[in-house]
């Protein structure tokens, strides 16, 4: 009987493992995609009551369409680009704050693109009946987003992150916690580290669909005020995602844990991968 149950949860999560842990979560699985292998995602999200305690700006904001880009280089790596073409707030406050005076946006409205990260998962140890999967994670964060526009710290930033995932059944657990570098967009001389972390679950219902949902986010190790911009956020997601063969589709609700992450959110999006290439 163990093993018939064992059988049916490798077949019910055969679709989760071949994707690994991507949208609409952003707690990085583990698992890479396969040497070879490109994945594709692309999606919309909009956040209400967003704030920029550096620009002093908050308001509701549109991001379409978010992209991400990872090429599996081996069977235990993979390199990962993401970013965004065009971010939008609708401005419903202004207040002072240490760099609005470099705010060039007048209106009601103001645009930017998207910082870009460019990351690298190695997974250490694969998963077996006893032992849970590990991985690491090395991410740099690009200042694309301008600070003119309120929306960008020209800033950037460097994660290091441990990664942990186990299936239990048709439960699929990832965990992630590291260290965050984040530059003072005031000085260049000081930073603020902070303790990333991050807590999901996938349950697939059948082969093809599955209930997500996690926590994410970081903590400021700073005593007294953090820099602007560096203060500690997080967020918690609930959603679905829907696989057919290589495609998937996903959307998910997120709810702000802080004062400054947004009060609700929605995004959707999908997910492609394919093989691309042959490792030599």
């Amino acid at each position: 009987m163990r093993h018939r149950l064992l059988c049916v949860a490798a077949l019910v999560l055969q679709p989760i493992l071949a994707f690994a842990q991507q949208r609409p979560l952003v707690t990085e699985d583990p698992e890479t995609i396969g040497a070879g292998r490109v994945l594709v995602e692309a999606g919309l999200d909009y956040d209400r009551s967003v704030s920029y305690p550096a620009s002093g700006l908050e308001g509701n904001l549109l991001r379409v369409p978010v992209i991400g880009v990872s090429i599996g280089v081996s069977s235990i790596a993979e390199i990962q680009v993401d970013g965004g073409l065009y971010n939008r707030l609708s401005i419903t406050s202004r207040e002072l704050a240490p760099l609005s005076g470099m705010v060039t946006a007048t209106g009601e409205t103001t645009t930017s693109v998207e910082d870009l990260v460019i990351a690298t998962k190695v997974r250490i140890a694969g998963e077996t009946e006893s032992r849970p999967s590990f991985g690491l994670r090395f991410a740099t964060k690009l200042p694309n987003a301008s600070n003119e526009s309120g929306l960008g710290l020209d800033t950037t930033d460097f994660y290091a992150s441990v990664l942990v995932a186990k299936t239990v059944q048709s439960v699929r657990i990832v965990g992630n916690v590291g260290l965050g570098i984040l530059a003072d967009p005031t000085r260049g001389d000081q930073q603020n580290d902070v303790v990333a972390y991050g807590v999901s679950f996938a349950r697939a219902l059948t082969q093809q669909a599955e209930v997500v949902g996690e926590v994410n986010g970081y903590v400021s190790t700073r005593s007294g005020v953090p820099p602007p911009g560096t203060e500690s956020r997080g967020t918690a997601r609930i959603g679905g995602r829907y696989t057919i063969g290589t495609w998937r589709a996903d959307a998910a609700v997120l709810f702000g844990l802080t004062s400054r992450d947004p009060s609700v959110g929605f995004t959707t999006g999908f997910t492609y991968v394919f093989n691309a290439f042959q490792i030599p």
